[in-house]
């Protein structure tokens, strides 16, 4: 896996699932981030030929640890979509991406999508009907607009554990989110500040805490 642990206390784990398009900043930011703050990452790719390595919105390649077929059956802390195109479009069209996201959503997990996936991945399966979410600007409005906040970089429903962001420049705040979610804001702070970068900690929580 990407960064296994030498804690004594078993790591949180985080699926990140790639496919051909993937957004790069998107993947790469978070896994980077979430590292620092000593979870175990692991990046799943749904390619259809079990490809580990592929390439990117911008032409990087990216390499995940595993086919996603092999850990569809482990249960993970939460589950990161990026967005991309066609990277987004592949997830969509994954039907064991979207059984795994079904599963962590029903066992209470935290989902993180960001740029295109909220939409065309979430929203085109209606895996959360009721929850509200953000996106990238340019698919923003397939989300209804009774649940689009379409001016917010992240946001996270808390009635649905889901969290939302926009785009690759938000990719940052998107992984300090997850880890002020799963860990809290003191080791989100950790985690920033060699980073040299305030952890915005101003993310829209809708919903009962």
């Amino acid at each position: 896996m990407t960064n296994p642990s030498t804690s004594s206390v078993l790591p949180l784990k985080v699926a990140v699932c790639i496919a051909p398009g993937s957004e790069e900043m998107e993947v790469i930011n978070t896994v980077d981030i979430l590292i620092r703050a000593g979870m175990q990452v692991t990046i799943a790719s749904v390619a259809e030929d079990g490809a580990l390595a592929v390439k990117g919105s911008r032409g990087i390649t990216l390499t995940a640890d595993c086919p996603l077929v092999e850990i569809a059956d482990e249960p993970f802390d939460c589950v990161v979509l990026p967005g991309g195109l066609p990277g987004a479009e592949y997830l969509r069209d994954s039907t064991l991406t979207v059984e795994f996201v079904k599963q962590h959503k029903y066992d209470g997990k935290l989902v993180a999508a960001i740029c295109a996936a909220p939409a065309v991945v979430l929203e085109h399966h209606q895996l959360y009907p009721d929850a509200l979410m953000t996106a990238h600007p340019a698919f923003v409005d397939r989300i209804p607009e009774h649940r689009r906040r379409e001016g917010r970089r992240v946001m996270f429903d808390v009635n649905n554990n889901l969290l939302t962001s926009q785009a690759p420049g938000t990719s940052q705040e998107f992984a300090l989110e997850i880890i002020t979610l799963l860990l809290g804001k003191a080791t989100t702070a950790k985690v920033a500040e060699p980073m040299v970068m305030w952890p915005s900690m101003s993310y829209d929580v809708v919903g009962k805490s």
